[in-house]
Order: C-alpha cells, then structure tokens, then sequence
C-alpha cells in the first residue's frame, strides 16, 4: 500500500474489457471505453441535454481493454491506468476543442485495486484496495494533492454503495480476516474509516448491500437468509424496524437478477420506486442478459428484451419513471433507448400503489435494519 509519484510508459496486464459504462450520482455524464476498430479510447457522453452525444478523449496513445474509467459532474473523466502489473496510474481528461487534455494524479502501488461507484457529491473518486487481513480505501481524485488513503477497514471487503449525499458514509461487503460470513458495515470516511454494523439479516447468513435510493432510503440486499445456501434478492428501507422482504418475484430460476438503477424522488415512497434489473441465464437470446422491471409494491416482475446495442448493467430512471438505457449501435454512436415503468397491477382503494405482501421466509425472522444503525458503537476486526 503505497502512494507514489507518477510513472510513465506503463506496460500494461490485459483483462476483458468492460461492456456497460459509468453513470454520475446525478446521471448528468456517462464514461466508458470505446472501441473504433483498431483501438480503446476514453468516450465521455452528456445525458442532461434533450438528446446525449458523446465526446472521444483519446489519449497520446491507445488504451489496454482493462482501463477504468469514472466520469465528474464538472465534464471531466477520471482514467485508471495499470502499469508493471502493481501500479495503478490516475489522471483527468477534459475536451481542448480537438485535443484531449490530461492532470496527471499520480499513482498508487498495490496488486489488487478497484474503483468505487460515482461518488454523490460527483467531485470525489474513491478507490478500494482488499487485502487478506484488511481494505484500504484510497481519495484518488478530489482530494488536496495526488491519491490520499482514507479509511483502513478490518476484513476483506467489496461492493461499494454510498449511504448519504456528501460521499461520506460508504456501504462494504466485508468478509472477517478470521473467517465468517459476510455482513454490510458501514464506513465513515470522514472519521477516520470509523465502522458500523448495518445489514445483519441472521448470525449465520451471507447479506450483502446491492443499491440504495438515498431519496426513499429503498435498498435491495442479497442474502441467504429466506432460504440457507440460496443467495436471493430481498428489500428493505434504511432505518425502518420492518425486516427484510424476499419476494418470489425476484426469484428467475437458473437466473442471477441483480439491480442496477432505482426510481428518485420518491420520498418516503420506498415501495413505488421502480427498479431496473439485469437478467442473467440460458433463456436469453444467444447468452445476452435482459431486463426486469419491478416495484415493491407491485407483485409481478416485467421481464424485457434488452435493445440492441444496451451497454450492459447501465442505466438511469427519471423521477418520472422513465428509464434510459445507453446504447450503442453501428447506426447510432450514442443513443438513449427508454423504457416507461409499468403501472402498479393492483391498486389499492385510494388510488395508492397496494403495500407488498412479504414472502414468508424459510429461514428464522430477520433482524430488522433498525437495530442495525449507521451510528453506534464502533466494531472491531
């Protein structure tokens, strides 16, 4: 775990290159790695307009197929770089009519490093770097000068789910160093890393955070609680002393369902957010995922074809239940297909979505979130 001064001609360790794109906290740009034919370059799209369009930010030279890219809400695009197999390089690209320019950040040297999800405040980019005893959580952009470690967790972590608006609270998978299963915890980055138990469904289960909507405080868990050995999709809102739900809607046999965008602006509302997931499994055309669509108060899953071309596992709701998916095809460079969330199916006598109806779990009652709070008693390792 070392931050280091930046290192040039990086010679690069390949990996499959990544199909989907990065999305903004506040789904004003997109980044992804394009492909032209011949090579990878950075592509920066802006989705707040009426139609997107993309900008090329080619670099001096082409880039590996394992390049990450993160974009900002001031237009510019964080780029990870991989060099000598141990460093990890990171600079700012921006548009200078038609050149690309570049910031150099500097680099951090460790053998496994990953990049969280946009951080809220969409100024800020973070990184996370597991080790067998501990992760460590690494500032690599926003921060007073080149990367800044932040937080040292206990324990194996991954996942990544940002809990509040200011990029300070961050949700972890994290796995003990002495074994165990996993349980989400709770990181305040702003006191030094300082963690807190948050998702704990039973003592013996696997629970991990998947995505959480900050305006309905709706977040959906996978866990095998309901059913021991059997990882599935549950619900919950943050802070309510309600346990867990685990739909059979959510269950797709020889299927993985995972979400990947909710509905905002539904304050209070946890059960009408609409949300859009990615299908997974043999029934789809040649291998390729598809797309659910569902809503805790409504008890069916809307099961869609993707459109041709979909950046796999990306995507965006409207506060009006429209959701935008990025495409790329060989007629259309940058598109938006969108899809309207379906009407609930069954509404309840004053016109309101009906409350969902649990499914009884197999497992023993859940532990309600609320006994599980952001604040409290520091844990240990």
């Amino acid at each position: 775990m070392t931050a280091l001064a930046l290192e040039t001609e990086p010679e690069m360790r390949p990996r499959p290159p990544r199909t989907g794109c990065v999305i903004t906290a506040d789904a004003s740009y997109a980044a992804r790695l394009a492909y032209d034919g011949t090579s990878w370059f950075p592509q920066r799209w802006t989705l707040d307009g009426p139609e997107p369009y993309a900008v090329p930010l080619p670099g001096h030279q082409p880039e590996e197929p394992d390049t990450d890219v993160l974009p900002l809400t001031d237009g510019r695009v964080l780029i990870r770089r991989r060099a000598d197999g141990r460093r990890h390089l990171f600079a700012l690209l921006y548009p200078t009519g038609p050149e690309t320019g570049e910031v150099p950040l500097g680099a951090v040297e460790c053998d496994e490093l990953e990049l969280l999800p946009p951080s809220p405040d969409g100024r800020s980019a973070y990184a996370l770097e597991p080790g067998e005893k501990s992760t460590h959580v690494w500032l690599v952009a926003g921060g007073s000068f080149g990367p800044e470690h932040v937080a040292e967790v206990p324990g194996r972590c991954s996942g990544g789910v940002w809990l509040d608006r200011a990029g300070r609270l961050l949700a972890l998978d994290r796995e003990p160093a002495d074994g165990g299963p996993v349980k989400t915890v709770a990181v305040d980055l702003e006191r030094g890393g300082e963690v807190t138990p948050l998702l704990q469904i039973t003592e013996e289960s696997d629970d991990r955070l998947l995505i959480a909507d900050l305006d309905s405080g709706l977040i959906l868990v996978r866990s095998d609680a309901a059913t021991p050995g059997e990882p599935r999709l549950g619900w919950g809102v943050l802070g309510s002393t309600l346990p867990i739900r685990f739909p059979q809607a959510l269950r797709v046999a020889d299927c993985t369902v995972t979400p990947f965008a909710v509905q905002p602006g539904q304050t209070l509302l946890p059960e009408s957010c609409a949300v859009a997931l990615r299908i997974d499994g043999p029934a789809g055309a040649d291998g390729a995922p598809w797309i659910g669509l569902w809503r805790p108060s409504d008890a069916p899953l809307h099961q869609l074809a993707a459109p041709e071309g979909w950046l796999t596992g990306s995507g965006f709701w409207s506060r009006e239940g429209v959701l935008s998916l990025p495409c790329v095809t060989q007629e259309v460079s940058c598109g938006l297909a969108r899809v309207c969330a379906p009407e609930p199916s069954v509404p309840a006598a004053d016109g309101q979505p009906a409350p969902a109806v649990p499914e009884a779990p197999s497992a023993p009652r859940p532990v309600p979130l609320g006994q599980a709070p952001l604040g409290g008693r520091k844990a240990g390792g």
